[in-house]
């Protein structure tokens, strides 16, 4: 059963719920089972949903950044495990 609620604004929904809808509109699409008439709007939703969650990584990324400095003044050490997404795997 699809998540998608005829009103529902995306940011009112979890992270969770959101990737689940994306998911269920991507397989509906690639399975061809959504009906012309509505594909555009199917189609919109999923780029709003993903609009949304690529602004909160972006900002869950922003955060953990600005917070990894601190870690370096614990017990005056430097620690190595503090390094930015893009100094890592994000996976």
């Amino acid at each position: 059963m699809s998540l998608e609620q005829t009103g529902t604004n995306v940011q009112s929904l979890s992270y969770e719920q959101a990737l689940e809808e994306l998911d269920d509109i991507i397989g509906q699409l690639d399975a061809g089972s959504v009906d012309v008439d509505i594909l555009q709007v199917r189609f919109k939703r999923a780029v709003e949903i993903v609009e949304e969650l690529d602004s909160r990584i972006m900002r869950a990324k922003e955060e953990v950044d600005s917070l990894l400095p601190r870690l370096s003044g614990i017990n005056g050490k430097s620690h190595p495990q503090a390094a930015t997404f893009e100094d890592g795997d994000e996976n």
